[in-house]
């Protein structure tokens, strides 16, 4: 039930190349609108930093206009803005920060400025209900490969492990511009590799047995890389498929049981997972099958709310103003490095 007693929050989002601008009701999505520049990089073969700001630039008001008609308010309905400060690339996350000031400056209205990857975790609460206290977070994107304990979204996430190179869904885009699968990798190999063998190629598990939380994709990648050129230069075909399936279950497996652990060592029974590669469907499955042999209650966002988002931050953005988190204020810069232990700049 959508109670009018809860904070309309408009939340912007432009920490890489989708342009999200999400409205929220407390915990009820009321718009999600995202323009995505992706197709602009795709002939790249990843994100070009200033394409996608000048994208952001074109797509902002557009993209904010769309989101109000959506959800069927009007700008001076809304009680609180909410804006990606970081992390992010600084030239995009500076277009984002720049539209969400001069609204707020204009509405009068309270401006919070929040971190991606907290609000990642809050966009869990618009399909779920209120999180658990604490809950575990697995978060893992083409920029981020992190293991959370959030013992409150709004007030306190706690970094306990993370990528030391490559993250998990840059692996992905490196991995299909070496089988020639185009941009962006994530969707193409989940697809592929439904057809091949994930037991085919026993590739690598970088970090498996360090015990750490941290992860390491660098060497599956050019592991990946070295034995498709062995086949080539011996003249033999590269079963795609095969190859794509036996390296999305290298990286899932480290994952899932990295994710796993951190609930068994905290005494934690809910588990959560987001970001961009949260939507592999391998991913999703291999999770759910060892929560339920774990004991532990899994919680996935639909696909769509799993990428990048305008729904996340105002999710994030209502959190805070329910739970009376002080405002930032208007002089936020945008921080392109921003650790997660600052869920509000």
């Amino acid at each position: 039930m959508i109670r009018d007693s809860e904070p309309l929050v408009l939340g912007i989002e432009t920490s890489c190349d989708e342009t999200g601008v999400g409205i929220v009701r407390g915990t009820a999505l009321l718009a999600d609108a995202v323009a995505s520049s992706v197709d602009q990089h795709a002939r790249f073969g990843g994100v070009v930093p200033e394409v996608a700001s000048r994208a952001h630039l074109e797509a902002m008001t557009p993209t904010v206009e769309r989101a109000l008609a959506d959800a069927g308010v009007a700008l001076r309905d809304v009680d609180a803005l909410a804006v990606t400060a970081g992390p992010g690339l600084p030239g995009a996350l500076m277009v984002g920060v720049a539209a969400a000031k001069a609204y707020a400056l204009s509405l009068g209205k309270p401006l919070y400025g929040v971190n991606h990857l907290a609000a990642h975790v809050a966009v869990d609460q618009l399909e779920h209900g209120p999180l658990p206290r604490p809950c575990v977070a697995l978060l893992v994107s083409g920029g981020h490969s992190s293991l959370l304990l959030v013992p409150d979204v709004a007030r306190d996430v706690r970094s306990l492990g993370a990528t030391v190179d490559d993250a998990a869904g840059e692996a992905f885009d490196k991995v299909a511009r070496v089988l020639d699968l185009g941009f962006p990798g994530g969707p193409v190999i989940d697809r592929r590799a439904r057809e091949g063998d994930r037991d085919a190629i026993p590739f690598p598990r970088g970090k498996y047995d360090d015990g750490t939380y941290d992860f390491s994709f660098s060497g599956l990648k050019t592991a990946v890389a070295r034995w498709v050129e062995a086949r080539e230069r011996a003249g033999e075909p590269v079963p795609v498929a095969d190859v794509a399936a036996s390296f999305q279950e290298a990286v899932v497996d480290v994952l899932t049981r990295k994710a796993l652990q951190v609930c068994r060592d905290h005494d934690v029974h809910d588990l959560l997972i987001g970001g961009g590669v949260a939507a592999n469907s391998r991913l999703r499955a291999l999770a759910q099958e060892r929560c339920d042999a774990a004991g532990v209650r899994l919680r996935v966002p639909r696909p769509k709310l799993c990428t990048d988002n305008g729904a996340m931050v105002a999710a994030l953005g209502a959190e805070m103003v329910s739970s009376g988190v002080a405002p930032s204020d208007l002089g936020l810069p945008a921080d392109s490095s921003l650790p997660i232990d600052s869920i509000r700049i």
